[in-house]
């Protein structure tokens, strides 16, 4: 069987193409980064070439879309779509840009990733953020089911036929429902199949495949899984080198999936037949047309590529020609590859005197002038295709990126989920990349899931780096020790620098505005139509809200009293039900000095608000809400961000405040303790010991021998009670902080000895091992 090759590239978006469709050979469907989805009409057949037009302008993202069949009321068929918004819109595929939809489908509550239409026609099916799949009638425009039991964000859905549905999730299952067994609108999985990774991507494998399999998974691990129904694994396929976005079934009985790698693979049986490289760093989907075979992919350069087998829909050898050359011209970055000896790299002449040994097969090549090129064996052509050049990581040749107005080594763009702008990663050398990790999932309030898939990706795209410094220059060491963090290629025998004390304030101040200023005005309005103008917000006071947003998004302090004391009165007098959005605003508006300041009549100080605000106006019966400390203990942790913030919790009566309040949600003094499993909560509160633990370090004299005593009673129950790895590592180098604060010598630095050992027994990771080690050696 022929190769696929280039036969049209579409280009008319202006960011990543996250989602195509092929419902015809003279139509293609797309959704993208650009806030748009288009049609693209074939306008000539050799070589093919297609005209764009927008059917859906929005102010989100795309990365979901479907394609309805026609039917009698809709003769052209319909195309659905959806992404950030969390609505999911109908319209004809003939739309323009400035046309109603034929139906707007809302239910979700988060990003809607993945959509399919279930055999049949009658229905279509969706997976969102929100940890659910829904079915949605055709016929009635409304929700008929929920998919229960995601605990994490569900990635695909797959309709196997009118009554099965498979789902992919990011808690690593797979789940399979029978829409029959539906009771008051919602359907249990009738099975699950734990997988080894987050899935991403499903499709059914077609009958007669020589594995016997019904469907085919695809995971971060890279690797394709084919299963049965009953969860029995039949096959696995590997040959890609990173993340699998999407996977399709060809006509021929093939698989085709894309991934991180830049590549599609096409795989008969269970070998990789043909590699094909894009000129991008990711390719996001890929399509088939079951009428005739042809493949589209979407690519994060903002370009449609469509690929066919036969000689008669092929580019013309210009575009051929000038794609190749695009993919050859191709910088890699020597950090995706990993180690290079360009000495012991074979020349030139090894591509014509050696032949490779499967499909997609890389082989570097020390060329003449020196540059090292990568070159991938095609077992279709049987000959090495140049796919790109190996090029020096940003900062080996000492130049730094500018972001946010600070000097980095590194600015990532990660794309974590389906649908969602890509996330700016700084990262110096200097730093620890499994703390660097924590510190992007807390910014950016990601799933603990991603912790080593980010601390990972760090480690390999700054393989071998030494930015900036000289061979004499460590830099000083970073907060937590990166330089003592195992990389490839270091010697083993290399002593770790000491990280304790910690020597910087740490602050959770990213977030996200939209949905808390939504949920700010739609609780307000409930006030406005319960007729509490008391606590409603009245149109000067909206005008203060706007404002807020406004300097928050625009990342400027927040300075003027009222709008402290808007959001103040929100945390404190609106029913305590309704007080999660407002202290959510009140943690990020902590960093700003006129906030350490500000003074309430009622409340008095910012520390004493948010502790009220957590613990105060419980209804009788009710117990204090987990997240709302979470919300208290970031608070008073970003107030450590300014000088004054920093003054305040100096105070012996603030900082006997906020010590207290740590101690109340442990449950030191008799009470029940508040969200003990709650992990986000427990970060939060070991970053505000760690800040206290900074301050008496850098500041002697500024926190009391009694507040210290407290903190370290406290930082031992966490300790011995807690296990989640975050949680254990910020309470050792809070531990350690203050123990060289007291001494070793001290009873209560002392009682922190089995404590520790306990924590470091209990777990696997080697930061927490290492830094229990440097804490145990303070003792010794």
């Amino acid at each position: 069987m022929a190769d696929f090759k280039l036969s049209a590239q579409l280009v008319g978006h202006d960011a990543d193409v996250r989602r195509v469709c092929f419902p015809a050979p003279d139509q293609v469907l797309s959704a993208a980064r650009d806030c748009t989805v288009r049609a693209w009409k074939r306008t000539a057949t050799s070589p093919p070439a297609f005209e764009p037009s927008i059917i859906t302008q929005g102010s989100e993202f795309y990365n979901s879309l479907a394609y309805l069949p026609p039917s009698p009321d809709y003769p052209e068929g319909l195309v659905v779509s959806a992404g950030s918004d969390t609505i999911i819109d109908v319209r004809r595929t003939t739309s323009a840009a400035s046309d109603n939809a034929e139906r707007l489908l809302i239910g979700h509550a988060r990003n809607v990733c993945a959509l399919a239409v279930v055999p049949g026609a009658q229905y279509i099916v969706s997976g969102s953020w929100d940890k659910t799949a829904r079915i949605w009638s055709v016929h009635k425009w409304e929700a008929e089911a929920i998919l229960a039991g995601h605990e994490e964000a569900v990635w695909d859905v797959l309709p196997l036929d009118p009554t099965t549905i498979v789902t992919a999730s990011a808690d690593k299952n797979i789940r399979i429902y029978d829409l029959r067994t539906a009771v008051a609108g919602e359907v249990q999985p009738r099975s699950t199949i734990y997988a080894s990774d987050v899935v991403r991507a499903l499709c059914q494998v077609p009958t007669g495949h020589p594995s016997g399999a019904d469907f085919a998974s695809a995971s971060n691990d890279g690797v394709i899984r084919l299963w049965k129904l009953s969860g029995q694994q039949v096959g696995e396929l590997r040959g890609h080198d990173s993340f699998i976005y999407s996977l399709t079934a060809l006509p021929s009985g093939e698989l085709a999936s894309s991934g991180e790698d830049r590549t599609v693979r096409v795989w008969r049986g269970a070998e990789c037949v043909q590699t094909i490289t894009h000129p991008a760093i990711s390719v996001w989907t890929v399509s088939v047309c079951s009428e005739n075979g042809d493949i589209v992919t979407g690519a994060s350069d903002g370009v449609i590529r469509v690929f066919s087998r036969s000689p008669e829909r092929l580019a013309s050898p210009d575009t051929l020609a000038h794609f190749d050359e695009s993919v050859k011209s191709s910088s890699i970055p020597q950090q995706q590859i990993g180690g290079i000896n360009k000495e012991k790299l074979p020349g030139p002449d090894f591509l014509q005197n050696k032949s490779g040994t499967k499909e997609g097969q890389i082989q570097m090549i020390r060329e003449e002038d020196g540059s090292v090129t990568a070159h991938q064996w095609s077992m279709g052509q049987q000959q090495w295709i140049n796919v790109g050049t190996v090029v020096d990581a940003v900062g080996s040749s000492g130049r730094k990126v500018e972001y946010n107005g600070q000097s980095y080594d590194y600015v990532f763009d990660v794309a974590i989920e389906e649908g969602q702008p890509s996330l700016k990663l700084p990262y110096n050398l200097s730093e620890n990349p499994y703390t660097k990790a924590q510190k992007f999932i807390d910014d950016n309030e990601l799933s603990q899931n991603y912790l080593d898939q980010v601390a990972k990706f760090i480690i390999s795209n700054t393989q071998g780096a030494t930015i900036g410094l000289g061979p004499g220059d460590s830099g000083g060491p970073d907060p937590y020790g990166a330089e003592s963090r195992y990389r490839q290629g270091d010697d083993h025998g290399t002593s770790r620098a000491r990280v304790l004390p910690q020597r910087d304030y740490l602050e959770i101040t990213a977030a996200k505005y939209e949905p808390i200023f939504k949920k700010i005005l739609s609780i307000n309005s409930a006030l406005v139509a319960a007729g509490r103008k008391d606590y409603s917000l009245n149109p000067p006071a909206q005008e203060v809200l706007a404002t807020i947003r406004r300097r928050l998004e625009a990342s400027q302090t927040v300075v003027d009293e009222a709008s402290i004391n808007l959001i103040v009165m929100m945390c404190t007098q609106w029913d305590y039900s309704d007080r999660l959005a407002a202290l959510d605003l009140l943690r990020c508006v902590a960093t700003s000095p006129a906030t350490a300041k500000f003074k309430s009549s009622d409340f008095g100080s910012i520390v004493q608000v948010a502790v009220c605000a957590a613990l105060d106006g419980i209804p009788l019966g009710g117990q204090p809400n987990e997240n709302y400390a979470m919300m208290a203990a970031r608070t008073i942790t970003n107030l450590f961000k300014s000088t004054e913030g920093r003054r305040l919790l100096a105070q012996p009566s603030e900082g006997l405040r906020a010590v207290s309040f740590i101690d109340r949600v442990l449950g030191i003094g008799g009470q029940d303790p508040i969200g003990p499993s709650n992990r986000n909560l427990h970060v939060a509160l070991t970053t505000t010991m760690v800040n206290f633990a900074v301050l008496a370090s850098k500041e002697p004299g500024s926190v009391s021998s009694n507040i210290q005593v407290r903190l370290l009673t406290a930082l031992a129950r966490i300790l011995q009670k807690q296990t989640e790895g975050e949680v254990i590592f910020r309470a050792l180098v809070a531990a350690g902080t203050l123990i060289t604060v007291i001494g070793k010598t001290a009873p209560e630095a002392k009682s922190l000895l089995s404590p520790i050992k306990t924590s470091r027994g209990r777990s696997s990771e080697a930061r927490v091992q290492e830094i229990a080690d440097e804490c145990l050696s303070l003792l010794s």
